[in-house]
């Protein structure tokens, strides 16, 4: 956090401003913008990712992500790196007032339904000089979603984390289980977009299906051993990466297509 309140402080100070297009050297300050990035820019544009763009939990660009170099201490680096275009960074969009010929800063909000990742597609795609890029990527995802068959198996789902945590309405996660033909829990419940939901009380909802990050199958702590606890044993799993639902992106389709293959593969109870 250090580091991006130092970067904070310069786009304060005006030392970031619009830059010309396309632009050369770009860093990715977070995950969700590393998968934008990877996608829509030339290899040789990306100067760093975010410092997790190589944890396979976390990227859903891993693979591609390896042959880039990825930040340890943001701040200092970024300076040394002197980008002429950071992606990812908290503060919101262009910085006004800064000298032209400085960086230029674009910031993403957390994407939390498909049609804001389309958003952010455009918005990435022009900031990295390829707008038809992001056109060309949206049209294949809409062709792809269009052509994933239908949830032939509906029903309520709960997206239960580690300690209990459930996601609410108004997520990605949401959106993506709307498109399979869910019912949240979270939403019949009456819960916010994230909340704490006891083995006891889970079971008392009797949900179709448990939705829980793939991640989260080995028992490493007491966070995901409740998740293992005999009392969820009769609730069908949907498993899903963690790394297509923490963040917006092409990854979306990703999401939807395991979703909806679970379901209609599952055995019927």
């Amino acid at each position: 956090m250090r580091g991006y309140r130092m970067i904070a402080a310069l786009c304060a100070l005006g030392l970031m401003g619009a830059a010309p297009a396309p632009p050369r050297h770009i860093v990715s300050l977070n995950t969700c913008a590393d998968q934008y990035v990877l996608a829509l820019a030339d290899p040789g544009q990306i100067a760093a990712l975010s410092p997790y763009g190589h944890d396979p939990e976390l990227s859903a660009a891993v693979d591609k992500a390896r042959a880039h170099r990825t930040l340890r201490r943001p701040a200092e680096e970024v300076l040394a790196i002197r980008p002429d275009l950071l992606i990812g960074f908290p503060m919101g969009d262009s910085v006004v007032g800064a000298p032209p010929g400085q960086w230029h800063s674009l910031g993403l909000a957390s994407a939390d339904s498909y049609a804001m990742i389309l958003t952010q597609i455009r918005q990435v795609a022009a900031a990295v000089g390829h707008p038809e890029r992001g056109e060309a990527l949206i049209r294949a995802m809409n062709r792809d979603l269009a052509a994933l068959p239908r949830a032939r198996r509906g029903g309520i789902a709960a997206y239960y984390q580690r300690r209990g945590y459930m996601t609410g309405t108004g997520t990605l996660v949401d959106d993506l289980m709307k498109r399979a033909a869910l019912v949240n829990l979270a939403g019949k419940l009456g819960k916010p977009s994230l909340s704490q939901l006891s083995l006891e009380e889970m079971v008392a909802a009797r949900p179709d299906w448990l939705i829980v990050e793939s991640g989260s199958e080995k028992v490493v702590d007491q966070g995901t051993e409740m998740l293992h606890h005999p009392i969820l044993r009769s609730i069908p799993r949907i498993r899903v990466r963690q790394a297509w639902t923490v963040c917006g992106g092409p990854a979306y389709v990703e999401a939807a297509r395991s979703i909806i293959a679970q379901l209609n593969a599952a055995p019927r109870r």
